[in-house]
């Protein structure tokens, strides 16, 4: 089992910044791929960056150039720094954890909340 427990949530005017993070503890393994997500009502969760442990990383073409996504490997943690943020951004981020391939190890973070207001 892994927990995951995000924070960093809020509200935020448009062209502002926030950061996210999130800290995961149990039973980590050293290769796993920490990322963020989003959702918001009515549609699917959709991927907003992820980082391999060894360094790679994926980012949606909405949010390139604006968001950045780092990681404290001893520390179990993902940033997401966001700056210009646009209400188009507005969502609920939720926090993945995902393990080796084979390991079956998929975690999710119970969600914070992103507004960015016009």
């Amino acid at each position: 089992q892994v927990q995951l427990v995000e924070s960093g949530g809020g509200l935020v005017q448009a062209g502002g910044s926030l950061r996210l993070s999130c800290a995961a503890s149990g039973s980590i393994f050293s290769f796993n791929i920490m990322g963020w997500y989003r959702q918001t009502p009515g549609n699917q969760r959709e991927l907003v960056a992820d980082m391999v442990s060894s360094g790679s990383t994926r980012y949606a073409d909405s949010v390139k150039g604006r968001f950045t996504i780092s990681r404290d490997n001893a520390r179990s943690t993902v940033y997401l720094q966001m700056n210009s943020l646009k209400p188009e951004d507005t969502a609920v981020y939720y926090c993945n954890w995902v393990g080796p391939v084979g390991s079956g190890m998929n975690y999710w973070g119970k969600g914070t909340l992103v507004t960015v207001s016009s």
